[in-house]
């Protein structure tokens, strides 16, 4: 592969001219919108006049915006009272969401939590900056300061926004979600790996082994740095936008525990709901930010009865948030802000199938998981409801990627101006496709990146596999036909790669060189942890050797 992209780099493309202030795509949307850019302004037409008719039926305000993302979800595990028959439980609430309003069967992610949380946020593929990677324990990065998040633009345009629940994107303060746009933010700097996998209980169960201070002998241990201990790690944090935050329900000397870690999920969905209050109280539009923790636990602490046939403690745990999501539903009905909200259900990538036999969870429609690039990986539930706005009951098999839903709800928010014109914004406009109906999406492609290789590249139904992001030739490579083969088992590279595998070579030159004019740029360096007012004792002392273990290299 590396050749192959050398040669391309080599290469001169002119994509069309651009307005300077329109927003800058990636390549191949050009060659979408040589082909309909008639079409489209013919939509976006009828479009600004809809959403002009909400607007003044709404007393001159643009929607509400509710997003719920929930982690590690595998595609048919929720939204659906078939497949919830299947599997053994049931997500009512969740499936009558999916049923009030629009399935996107074709919504694709990133293979894991961060980069798909940076794609939804800034509109980007996180290998534009540097965001591709799930980072565990202190890093000392995370996103800067530099991109434009959803809640900045939205925040422009008079939202008032919230956010509580997991973030996962860097450990530094600029990375924050109170740093990035939103006016209050309750959350965990780490995630789930160190608040329900890397504890007592869980060294305890086995859950994680070689870790804990009665499991082993440590008689040969030498390096007591090189064990995570979640307890000195700082956990739920609290602040209002750019002013420093503490951490909360954590005492210097305490042990993080299982039971704590439900304690914190609790209290994000109880922040949630007087999130949700306050925000509807107030005469401004809103975003809402919610994405639980849970499903994702590790050890069976907590879990006092099993009531599925399944068995699983994921299962019992996707049973709970399941019942607050109907609970916050519900809350919206009261409220009398169901009709003027836009809900969003999903995941964030395929789930953890490396604990699939404790989680009770396994692939059910699609091959791979977490982590992946196979359909597994990156292939989610997705569903979308607007009263009055979004036909009910409605599937659409139109291709989406989770960026676009930045850039689709900026214009829902009237804030597309705000989307900064001097980046890639991979994010397309699909509000046509959500008003309209099945075959009104504007993309028809999706670049999937592994961190920062490229390992697959899927056009309409047609997927080709660059396994580790390395291969010499694209005739020799794997095509897959995604609707015959949806969990690809059985390449089809003769049959495809006879006509397509110039036509993909195409695209990968376009998509390159779309790179070099914009290249992929750094992460947000900074102090882990600094802007936490109350640091504990044992925290201050991990950070300390973090920073020593950084600087050995250059002694």
């Amino acid at each position: 592969m590396k050749r192959l992209l050398t040669a391309l780099a080599s290469l001169v493309i002119t994509l069309p001219a651009q307005a300077q202030d329109s927003i800058v795509h990636d390549a191949e949307y050009y060659i979408l919108q040589a082909q309909h850019a008639e079409k489209w302004a013919t939509e976006d037409e009828s479009l600004n006049a809809a959403l002009a008719e909400f607007r003044e039926q709404n007393g001159g305000k643009p929607p509400n915006i509710f997003y719920i993302l929930i982690d590690d979800i595998g595609f048919g595990d929720l939204g659906s009272e078939t497949l919830n028959a299947i599997r053994g439980y049931r997500t009512p609430a969740i499936n009558e969401i999916a049923n009030q309003g629009m399935r996107l069967a074709r919504m694709y992610t990133e293979p894991s939590c961060t980069p798909t949380r940076v794609a939804f946020m800034t509109g980007r593929q996180p290998h534009r900056n540097g965001m591709g990677n799930t980072q565990v324990e202190l890093s000392g990065y995370g996103l800067a300061d530099k991109e434009v998040t959803l809640a900045e633009v939205l925040s422009e345009a008079g939202y008032n926004t919230s956010h509580v629940g997991k973030w996962h994107m860097g450990d530094v303060q600029q990375s924050w979600p109170n740093f990035q746009g939103f006016d209050y933010a309750a959350f965990p700097i780490h995630q789930q790996g160190q608040l329900t996998i890397y504890h007592d209980d869980a060294a305890d169960e086995e859950v994680s082994i070689g870790i804990g201070s009665n499991n082993y002998d440590d008689r040969f241990t030498l390096d007591t740095w090189f064990r995570t201990d979640a307890s000195r790690l700082v956990t739920g944090v609290e602040g209002l936008r750019n002013e420093p935050v503490r951490e909360v329900d954590m005492e210097p000397g305490e042990r993080w525990t299982e039971a704590k870690y439900h304690e914190m999920n609790v209290r994000y969905q109880t922040q949630a709901m007087e999130q949700l209050r306050e925000l509807a109280a107030a005469d401004e539009p809103f975003f809402l930010q919610y994405w639980p923790l849970y499903p994702l636990t590790g050890p069976r602490t907590t879990t006092d009865t099993y009531t599925t046939p399944n068995g699983g403690h994921y299962v019992e745990k996707m049973k709970l948030v399941d019942s607050w999501i109907g609970e916050l539903m519900a809350e919206m009905e009261t409220l009398g802000v169901k009709d003027n909200t836009i809900v969003i259900v999903m995941g964030d990538n395929g789930h953890f199938t490396k604990y699939s036999s404790q989680s009770g969870y396994t692939p059910m429609i699609f091959r791979g998981g977490k982590g992946d690039t196979t359909e597994g990986g990156v292939r989610v539930d997705a569903f979308v409801r607007w009263p009055g706005v979004i036909e009910p009951s409605s599937v659409v098999g139109d291709m989406v990627h989770v960026s676009d839903l930045f850039t689709t709800l900026a214009r829902l928010g009237g804030a597309l101006d705000k989307v900064p014109t001097d980046r890639i914004i991979d994010g397309i406009d699909q509000t046509s496709l959500l008003l309209n109906g099945e075959t009104f999406g504007r993309r028809d492609y999706v670049f999937l990146y592994n961190i920062n290789k490229l390992e697959a590249v899927i056009k309409e139904q047609f997927k080709l596999s660059i396994p580790g992001g390395g291969i010499e030739n694209a005739i020799l490579a794997d095509f897959y036909d995604l609707f015959r083969d949806p969990q690809e088992r059985y390449p089809v590279s003769t049959e495809i790669g006879a006509w397509g595998s110039a036509k993909f070579v195409n695209m990968l030159q376009r998509h390159m060189m779309r790179k070099k004019k914009y290249p992929d740029e750094q992460p947000g360096f900074g102090m882990p942890y600094e802007g936490i007012e109350n640091l504990r004792p044992e925290t201050k002392a991990m950070v300390e050797e973090y920073l020593f273990m950084r600087q050995v290299p250059e002694r």
